[in-house]
């Protein structure tokens, strides 16, 4: 039975941002559910599986609350992820409630909890935008360390850049430091020019789009002058202690173990750090063990130790890229951790 929704009193100038040029919004939710929408002025008629009717309605019902101005593309895509989120979320917790024994709770948030902090950034409406992205955010917050791996696109850099700048804002740190190993996805890119900045500045191009975001790209240039934000290359930091920073390690699946031990006792007082990276996508010399993946194994009950993990459904970019993750765990086993290495990637003993 087709799902009919009327928005009253009739307002046209959401309708028309809720709809999109030539009902682009509508025709992107009905290809995220599989559903068909039809609509004659404020009145709308959804046809589809029940559920997937219910999940089109809420996005447009989200989308209609902050159509008071132009709806961006990626404003829709994001709604639609954050809604098959959701789902993905209440279906495992149904699992997880079959399961429970007498007298254990029910560990699925209720309505009433709160969404998440609201980090201070450029953008006042920043936070997370699934269940994952708010718990990763809350151990950011609450942890010296945490560590944040999934796949691309699930926000793991962005909003460790954005809890930085937070940080700074509020002067509960005194500088960002950024680092990234160098290492070329497959490709040997020869010696670049420039001096030790310039050499690096490919390698942390994302960190920097993170920046100009929240920031703004002037604000973003005086703090590199005050040295209130510091490029600082993985090969060189050894032998530092990093008092009162906010220290990001991005990409770090492509440490070895040597490298992240390293990176990890850097850590001085009054210093959050946050190491984001995806296990999925390892640069490294075949035969060379991960360090994020001998990190996850020897620190998983270390105290005042965080692990965020992301899945297909906290893609936060276009609803593709979710498709794409999902498509390649199919074609292809994920590597567990504790799984059995093959014969050419012995496995290194743990320090």
């Amino acid at each position: 039975m087709p799902l009919r929704h009327a928005f009253t009193p009739p307002d046209n100038t959401r309708l028309a941002h809720l709809c999109g040029p030539m009902d682009e919004h509508l025709r992107t939710i009905e290809a995220a559910f599989h559903v068909t929408l039809a609509r004659r002025g404020e009145r709308f008629r959804i046809e589809g599986p029940q559920t997937a009717a219910e999940q089109a309605l809420a996005v447009l019902e989200s989308l209609y609350a902050r159509a008071q101005r132009d709806v961006p593309a990626e404003m829709v895509q994001l709604a639609v992820a954050q809604q098959l989120s959701m789902a993905a979320t209440a279906k495992a917790a149904r699992g997880t409630r079959k399961g429970l024994g007498h007298g254990l709770t029910d560990p699925t948030p209720t309505p009433d909890e709160p969404e998440g902090p609201v980090l201070n950034t450029r953008r006042t409406d920043l936070q997370g935008r699934t269940p994952n992205q708010i718990k990763y955010l809350q151990n950011i917050l609450s942890h010296d360390l945490t560590f944040g791996v999934g796949p691309a696109g699930t926000g793991k850099t962005f909003l460790a850049v954005a809890c930085a700048v937070d940080a700074l804002e509020r002067s509960a740190v005194q500088r960002i430091i950024l680092t990234r190993p160098a290492v070329e996805a497959g490709e040997r890119l020869g010696f670049l020019p420039g001096d030790l900045s310039q050499k690096v500045d490919p390698y942390l191009r994302p960190l920097y789009d993170a920046l100009y975001d929240l920031m703004g790209f002037d604000r973003v240039a005086k703090a590199f002058e005050k040295g209130l934000i510091e490029i600082a290359p993985l090969g060189f930091m050894r032998g530092r202690t990093l008092n009162h920073a906010f220290v990001i390690l991005d990409e770090a699946q492509n440490t070895t173990p040597e490298q992240m031990k390293m990176f990890l006792t850097r850590i001085g007082f009054g210093t959050r750090c946050v190491v984001t990276g995806d296990v999925s996508q390892i640069d490294l010399p075949r035969g060379t063990r991960s360090g994020l993946i001998e990190a996850r194994h020897v620190l998983k009950r270390v105290k005042g130790v965080g692990f965020s993990h992301f899945t297909s459904t906290d893609v936060v970019r276009h609803p593709l890229v979710a498709r794409i993750v999902e498509a390649y765990d199919r074609a292809q086993a994920p590597v567990r951790d504790d799984a059995p290495r093959p014969p050419d990637t012995p496995a290194e003993p743990l320090a």
